[in-house]
């Protein structure tokens, strides 16, 4: 396979197959992503039967192991240098590797426990596997987006990439859920419930091996066919303008100086609570509130991300008319839509559960995209701290979602059965909460953007 470059190298300006070639390095994150938020409390809890607040610490853990790890893999990543691969692509293969061997064990069952084997026991057994698999995902996730300011310069260019991105992350989770189905349908044939349990282990495990596999291909494909630009490269390297004061090279520690490096960090958190939360709870919403059956936990995330890919092609030109603030503020009326929906409409039926579907997945790609356009815009020129920035946002998003978890399952009102009647609203409440009660929160931290302006100072 030849290196997808463009004929003419010209400055920040990238082929459409570079563009794709850079938008697959994320793709085993995200395969992975999927399956983390979407079925890891549900496959604990129901198919492995562990408690809902064991549960909710093994998902506690790897959000803080990843929230720790990424400012430091940030600073690191910064301070890389000789690498022949590039700095970036360095610590991307590094996360691969990490990725590739502990994703799998997470998604099996614990292989030296028996019948008698204290729960608490399970979630030492898991939590290694957990820390590795987060380590390496920050890895991969930094370096990927630190790219970004790297390779394009424009704001507009910045959009586009991100919504390149974001459409490969939409794909991959359209797979998941795809391939979920299918395995449900095929591997679970033989239970005659319509209910998760231990039976289901293979089509979990089936599904682990799948997003490995085919991630690993698209991590090569990253690797051939995206090149990383050195600073010293002078088809890279602006001209210098002799009437310009001189140019601020701001560190990891003139950011945290910079208003405007809190005001994206709450929003990134913001959203991410939103995107993730209702996530990892939009299948448990699904079999304990609407009872619908287990196939539907493939079906409705499906139609999430169809509807997230569809909106992610109009991001663009509507950014381009309107800007990133008003484009996330859109983003945000379908999230409070769908929260308003789950809300009034308790007795969900299946056509309406399509359409509240349908709200939640495009107002969650625009947010998310948006954010980290925000982000990218956010770092301008300063990409030797880029991994740093991305770091410490994905710092604030990691925790918080923890913390959120952990509260959740700690308030459920039934910890060991699959569900009980009070389960039914509670998890009707979780959804609303986290997407319309977020939502609000990330108004505000809109509003703070557009009263003033994100900006750092350039010059010194």
């Amino acid at each position: 396979m030849e290196p997808c470059v463009p004929v003419e190298r010209e400055l920040r300006k990238l082929s459409v197959c570079r563009r794709l070639c850079y938008a697959v390095g994320h793709f085993l994150n995200d395969l992975c992503a999927s399956m983390w938020f979407t079925y890891l409390l549900v496959y604990l809890h129901s198919v492995l039967g562990l408690r809902s607040t064991f549960a909710g610490v093994l998902l506690l853990i790897g959000q803080v192991a990843d929230g720790v790890c990424t400012p430091i893999i940030g600073y690191e990543s910064d301070r890389t240098t000789g690498m022949r691969l590039g700095k970036r692509k360095s610590w991307h293969l590094l996360g691969t590797i990490c990725v590739i061997l502990s994703f799998p064990f997470i998604f099996n069952p614990c292989l030296a426990c028996s019948t008698n084997t204290p729960q608490w026991a399970k979630v030492f057994y898991f939590a290694p596997f957990i820390v590795i698999f987060q380590f390496g995902w920050a890895a991969i996730q930094i370096s990927h987006l630190s790219l970004i300011p790297e390779l394009v310069s424009s704001e507009s260019a910045k959009v586009e990439l991100t919504a390149y991105r974001y459409a490969f992350t939409v794909v991959a989770n359209i797979m998941v859920y795809t391939v979920a189905f299918l395995l449900f349908h095929f591997l679970a044939q033989e239970d005659i419930t319509d209910n998760l349990s231990s039976a289901d282990i293979p089509v979990f495990r089936m599904l682990a091996l799948i997003v490995v596999g085919v991630g690993v291909v698209f991590s090569f494909i990253f690797h051939i066919g995206t090149k990383e630009k050195s600073g010293d490269d002078p088809l890279i390297a602006p001209s210098p303008d002799v009437d310009a004061p001189p140019a601020r090279v701001m560190q990891w520690k003139h950011w945290l100086k910079e208003p405007s490096f809190y005001q994206v960090a709450f929003l990134y958190m913001c959203t991410r609570l939103i995107v993730n939360l209702s996530q990892s709870y939009i299948s448990v919403y699904l079999t304990n509130s609407l009872l619908l059956p287990k196939k539907y936990i493939a079906i409705i995330p499906l139609v999430m991300y169809v509807s997230g890919f569809v909106s992610s092609l109009t991001m663009k030109p509507i950014s381009r008319l309107v800007g990133i603030s008003m484009m996330y503020f859109i983003g945000l009326l379908l999230v409070f839509a769908f929260a308003l929906w789950v809300i009034f409409d308790k007795n969900m039926r299946y056509e309406s559960i399509y359409g509240a579907a349908v709200l939640l997945g495009a107002g969650s790609a625009v947010i998310l995209v948006m954010s980290l356009s925000m982000t990218a815009k956010l770092i301008g020129e300063q990409t030797q701290s880029g991994a740093f920035v991305y770091g410490s946002m994905s710092l604030t998003d990691k925790v918080a979602n923890g913390l959120g978890v952990i509260i959740i399952q700690s308030i459920r009102p039934c910890s060991t059965e699959a569900c009980c009647p009070a389960c039914i609203w509670f998890y009707r409440d979780v959804m609303a909460a986290v997407t319309g009660g977020v939502a609000l929160a990330a108004v505000f931290g809109l509003l703070t953007i557009l009263i003033w302006p994100l900006k750092t100072r350039k010059s010194e």
